[in-house]
């Protein structure tokens, strides 16, 4: 297997990892706003604020900023990732490079024209 090959299949992994990270963590986000979600409605039910109800939100709340956080981190890291794979490729095949920045280009221009 050769540099770009092995490249295109970096790329590919890195996709594949980082759809599988950010849809977890995304489905642990959810979850949490569920809870956050019950939380209030079982709050609002209730005279005065219970405080087992204020702490458990509070945890909820907490879990929610941490799990943005590390989406956040892995969003990061994985577009770092990319872009060091799209570096490489690049310089190793500068001209394949600007045949397909060229073609987009008339794609893009054609779509544009188009309406």
């Amino acid at each position: 297997m050769d540099q770009t090959q092995a490249n295109g299949k970096g790329i590919a992994d890195n996709q594949a990892a980082s759809a599988g990270a950010r849809d977890k963590l995304m489905d642990e986000l959810k979850h949490a706003i569920g809870e956050a979600e019950d939380r209030l409605k079982d709050a609002a039910k209730q005279p005065a604020p219970n405080p087992e109800t204020r702490a458990r939100f509070d945890d909820t709340l907490r879990t929610a900023k941490s799990d943005l956080r590390k989406l956040e981190d892995s969003l990061i890291a994985r577009s770092r990732g990319a872009a060091e794979s799209a570096n490489v490729y690049v310089r190793d095949n500068p001209w394949k490079s600007v045949g397909l920045g060229a073609a987009i280009g008339v794609v893009v221009g054609l779509l544009i024209a188009r309406k």
